[in-house]
Protein backbone atom coordinates (compact mmCIF):
# COMPACT_ATOMS: atom_id res chain seq x y z
CA UNK A 1 0.00 0.00 0.00
CA UNK A 2 1.23 3.46 -0.92
CA UNK A 3 1.96 5.34 2.36
CA UNK A 4 -0.22 8.05 3.26
CA UNK A 5 0.95 12.09 3.73
CA UNK A 6 -1.27 14.11 6.66
CA UNK A 7 0.00 17.68 6.53
CA UNK A 8 0.02 19.21 10.62
CA UNK A 9 -2.21 22.58 9.85
CA UNK A 10 -0.80 23.32 13.45
CA UNK A 11 2.06 24.77 10.63
CA UNK A 12 -0.38 26.39 9.14
CA UNK A 13 -0.64 30.20 8.52
CA UNK A 14 -3.99 30.73 11.39
CA UNK A 15 -4.66 34.24 9.69
CA UNK A 16 -5.64 32.10 6.46
CA UNK A 17 -6.86 29.29 7.32
CA UNK A 18 -9.80 28.88 4.54
CA UNK A 19 -7.05 29.48 2.14
CA UNK A 20 -4.58 26.90 3.56
CA UNK A 21 -7.20 24.10 3.82
CA UNK A 22 -8.09 24.85 0.15
CA UNK A 23 -4.51 24.44 -0.60
CA UNK A 24 -4.20 20.65 0.60
CA UNK A 25 -7.55 20.37 -1.42
CA UNK A 26 -5.61 20.72 -4.53
CA UNK A 27 -2.78 18.97 -3.31
CA UNK A 28 -1.04 15.12 -3.53
CA UNK A 29 -2.06 14.85 0.28
CA UNK A 30 -4.06 12.40 1.22
CA UNK A 31 -5.54 13.59 5.30
CA UNK A 32 -5.39 16.98 7.03
CA UNK A 33 -4.04 16.34 10.67
CA UNK A 34 -5.34 18.57 13.03
CA UNK A 35 -3.80 18.78 16.66
CA UNK A 36 -5.98 19.54 19.40
CA UNK A 37 -4.16 20.88 22.77
CA UNK A 38 -6.02 21.83 25.97
CA UNK A 39 -3.07 23.66 28.17
CA UNK A 40 -3.70 20.89 30.54
CA UNK A 41 -2.55 17.49 28.90
CA UNK A 42 -0.10 19.33 26.99
CA UNK A 43 1.36 22.80 27.57
CA UNK A 44 -0.12 24.49 24.72
CA UNK A 45 -4.01 25.60 23.32
CA UNK A 46 -4.97 25.06 19.93
CA UNK A 47 -8.48 24.70 18.37
CA UNK A 48 -11.41 23.79 19.30
CA UNK A 49 -14.68 22.86 17.65
CA UNK A 50 -16.12 26.11 15.70
CA UNK A 51 -12.41 26.42 14.53
CA UNK A 52 -12.79 22.36 13.13
CA UNK A 53 -16.60 22.70 11.99
CA UNK A 54 -15.73 26.17 10.05
CA UNK A 55 -12.65 24.46 8.36
CA UNK A 56 -14.96 21.27 7.77
CA UNK A 57 -17.23 22.92 5.34
CA UNK A 58 -14.06 23.78 2.98
CA UNK A 59 -12.07 20.92 2.85
CA UNK A 60 -11.95 17.51 0.59
CA UNK A 61 -9.94 15.38 2.50
CA UNK A 62 -10.38 13.40 5.62
CA UNK A 63 -9.98 15.26 8.65
CA UNK A 64 -7.32 13.10 10.98
CA UNK A 65 -7.88 14.53 14.47
CA UNK A 66 -5.41 14.39 17.10
CA UNK A 67 -6.36 14.83 21.00
CA UNK A 68 -4.28 15.84 23.32
CA UNK A 69 -6.49 16.32 25.89
CA UNK A 70 -7.16 14.52 28.93
CA UNK A 71 -10.54 13.48 29.46
CA UNK A 72 -11.06 12.80 25.70
CA UNK A 73 -14.27 10.88 26.37
CA UNK A 74 -16.43 14.43 27.39
CA UNK A 75 -15.68 15.32 24.24
CA UNK A 76 -15.97 12.66 21.34
CA UNK A 77 -19.72 12.92 19.98
CA UNK A 78 -18.83 16.83 19.68
CA UNK A 79 -15.88 16.35 17.50
CA UNK A 80 -17.83 14.12 15.54
CA UNK A 81 -20.12 16.89 15.01
CA UNK A 82 -17.47 19.32 14.41
CA UNK A 83 -15.94 16.74 11.31
CA UNK A 84 -13.45 14.36 12.13
CA UNK A 85 -12.94 11.61 10.66
CA UNK A 86 -10.43 9.90 12.53
CA UNK A 87 -10.12 10.17 16.10
CA UNK A 88 -6.76 9.58 17.79
CA UNK A 89 -6.53 9.85 21.80
CA UNK A 90 -3.56 9.50 23.77
CA UNK A 91 -3.60 6.34 25.93
CA UNK A 92 -1.69 7.86 28.56
CA UNK A 93 -4.99 10.24 28.78
CA UNK A 94 -7.47 7.71 29.28
CA UNK A 95 -8.36 5.57 32.35
CA UNK A 96 -10.49 3.39 30.38
CA UNK A 97 -9.20 2.94 26.53
CA UNK A 98 -11.17 0.37 25.29
CA UNK A 99 -14.61 1.82 26.33
CA UNK A 100 -13.43 5.39 24.61
CA UNK A 101 -12.36 3.20 21.28
CA UNK A 102 -15.66 1.28 21.06
CA UNK A 103 -17.32 4.67 21.69
CA UNK A 104 -15.21 6.27 18.86
CA UNK A 105 -15.97 3.41 16.35
CA UNK A 106 -19.30 3.72 17.40
CA UNK A 107 -19.88 7.09 16.40
CA UNK A 108 -18.63 5.90 12.85
CA UNK A 109 -15.36 7.59 13.16
CA UNK A 110 -11.78 5.88 12.77
CA UNK A 111 -10.19 5.20 16.25
CA UNK A 112 -6.62 6.05 16.97
CA UNK A 113 -4.27 5.61 20.18
CA UNK A 114 -1.34 7.65 20.62
CA UNK A 115 2.08 7.03 22.08
CA UNK A 116 4.05 9.43 23.82
CA UNK A 117 7.90 8.64 23.26
CA UNK A 118 8.42 7.28 26.80
CA UNK A 119 5.31 4.76 26.64
CA UNK A 120 6.39 1.25 25.67
CA UNK A 121 4.61 -0.32 22.23
CA UNK A 122 3.39 -3.33 24.32
CA UNK A 123 1.42 -1.98 26.36
CA UNK A 124 -1.23 -1.47 22.97
CA UNK A 125 -1.12 -5.46 23.24
CA UNK A 126 -5.02 -6.10 24.38
CA UNK A 127 -6.42 -2.79 22.43
CA UNK A 128 -4.41 -3.42 18.65
CA UNK A 129 -7.33 -5.55 17.75
CA UNK A 130 -9.53 -2.71 18.41
CA UNK A 131 -8.06 0.10 16.78
CA UNK A 132 -7.70 1.78 13.32
CA UNK A 133 -4.52 3.69 13.81
CA UNK A 134 -1.37 3.42 16.39
CA UNK A 135 -0.37 6.97 16.34
CA UNK A 136 3.90 7.28 17.48
CA UNK A 137 4.83 10.91 18.37
CA UNK A 138 8.39 11.17 17.73
CA UNK A 139 8.59 14.31 19.58
CA UNK A 140 7.04 15.28 22.78
CA UNK A 141 3.99 16.42 22.25
CA UNK A 142 2.98 20.02 22.48
CA UNK A 143 4.70 21.91 20.43
CA UNK A 144 5.22 22.06 16.15
CA UNK A 145 8.93 22.13 15.44
CA UNK A 146 10.60 20.08 17.79
CA UNK A 147 13.73 17.88 16.78
CA UNK A 148 12.92 13.60 16.24
CA UNK A 149 13.22 11.42 18.72
CA UNK A 150 15.43 8.91 17.19
CA UNK A 151 14.10 5.80 19.32
CA UNK A 152 11.39 6.52 17.16
CA UNK A 153 12.37 4.35 14.76
CA UNK A 154 12.44 1.11 17.02
CA UNK A 155 9.05 1.73 18.38
CA UNK A 156 7.35 1.89 14.75
CA UNK A 157 8.90 -1.39 14.08
CA UNK A 158 8.01 -2.69 17.71
CA UNK A 159 4.42 -1.37 16.54
CA UNK A 160 4.94 -3.34 13.09
CA UNK A 161 5.95 -6.40 14.64
CA UNK A 162 3.07 -6.56 17.53
CA UNK A 163 0.31 -5.90 14.46
CA UNK A 164 1.47 -8.39 12.40
CA UNK A 165 1.88 -10.81 15.21
CA UNK A 166 -1.71 -10.43 16.27
CA UNK A 167 -3.01 -9.98 12.83
CA UNK A 168 -4.17 -6.81 13.98
CA UNK A 169 -5.02 -4.21 10.18
CA UNK A 170 -4.40 -0.62 12.48
CA UNK A 171 -2.05 1.51 10.17
CA UNK A 172 1.44 3.27 11.33
CA UNK A 173 1.41 6.98 11.88
CA UNK A 174 4.20 9.07 13.03
CA UNK A 175 4.25 12.75 14.24
CA UNK A 176 6.79 15.00 15.02
CA UNK A 177 9.93 16.18 13.32
CA UNK A 178 9.31 14.59 9.93
CA UNK A 179 11.21 15.69 6.91
CA UNK A 180 13.07 14.92 4.05
CA UNK A 181 16.39 13.42 5.90
CA UNK A 182 14.11 10.59 7.58
CA UNK A 183 10.70 10.17 5.76
CA UNK A 184 12.34 7.05 3.86
CA UNK A 185 13.73 5.19 7.12
CA UNK A 186 10.49 6.04 8.35
CA UNK A 187 8.66 4.08 5.92
CA UNK A 188 10.87 1.25 5.39
CA UNK A 189 10.94 1.15 9.79
CA UNK A 190 6.43 0.64 9.28
CA UNK A 191 5.24 4.04 8.85
CA UNK A 192 2.19 3.86 6.78
CA UNK A 193 1.02 7.47 7.39
CA UNK A 194 3.50 10.33 7.44
CA UNK A 195 2.50 13.42 9.99
CA UNK A 196 4.36 16.49 8.61
CA UNK A 197 3.97 20.44 9.71
CA UNK A 198 6.61 22.89 9.63
CA UNK A 199 8.36 21.09 6.45
CA UNK A 200 5.45 21.45 4.47
CA UNK A 201 3.98 24.52 4.99
CA UNK A 202 7.59 26.12 5.80
CA UNK A 203 8.72 24.98 2.39
CA UNK A 204 8.97 27.79 -0.33
CA UNK A 205 7.47 25.12 -2.38
CA UNK A 206 4.39 23.51 -0.41
CA UNK A 207 3.15 21.04 -3.43
CA UNK A 208 7.14 19.82 -3.66
CA UNK A 209 7.25 19.51 -0.11
CA UNK A 210 4.32 17.40 -0.12
CA UNK A 211 5.64 15.28 -3.75
CA UNK A 212 8.62 14.68 -1.67
CA UNK A 213 7.48 12.90 1.33
CA UNK A 214 4.89 10.91 -0.81
CA UNK A 215 7.64 10.10 -4.19
CA UNK A 216 9.98 9.59 -1.56
CA UNK A 217 12.23 11.39 -3.76
CA UNK A 218 14.84 13.88 -2.45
Amino acid sequence: MQHLIAPSILSADFTNLEKEIKFLNQSEADWIHIDVMDGHFVPNLTFGFPIIKQLKKHAEKPFDVHLMITQPERYLKEFKNAGADILTVHYEACSHLHRVVQEIKALGMKAGVSLNPHTPVHLLENIIHDIDLVLIMSVNPGFGGQAFIENSYKKIQQTKELIQKTKSNAMIEVDGGVDASNAAKLIDSGADILVAGNFIFGSNNRDQAIMQLKQLKF
